[in-house]
């Protein structure tokens, strides 16, 4: 009975280890989307075309093109459509000053598990 116990044990240090490692992952998952987000707010307040949008999308996806693991992809596609946002020619131009006055003036979407 005791070295069911033990198992049992192990059993659940492995499963605490694994939902830990989980949420971690979730963590980060949602903090790139908060950023895509956010650039996505400030995008569509410098009136960038539904075009150019579309293009910038179309390139991630094209990038990101080869299927993987599910979990790993979806982090991947998310980080190449930050990078291809980020890379957008409205916000290079926007001055900084105005970027920063923009994040500090933003509603934060907050996910909460």
């Amino acid at each position: 009975e005791l070295q069911q116990k033990v198992e049992e044990t192990e059993l659940l240090k492995m499963e605490l280890q694994m939902l830990e490692t989980e949420r971690v992952r979730l963590s980060l998952v949602e903090e790139k989307l908060m950023d895509v987000l956010q650039l996505l707010q400030q995008l569509q307040d410098l009136n960038i075309s539904k075009r150019a949008l579309g293009k910038i999308l179309l390139s991630t996806l094209e990038s990101c093109r080869d299927p993987q693991n599910g979990k790993a992809h979806l982090f991947e596609v998310l980080d190449t459509l930050y990078h291809e946002l980020t890379a957008c020619e409205l916000l290079q131009s926007q001055p900084l000053e105005q970027a920063q006055n923009h994040q500090s003036l933003s509603n934060p979407l907050v996910i909460s598990c």
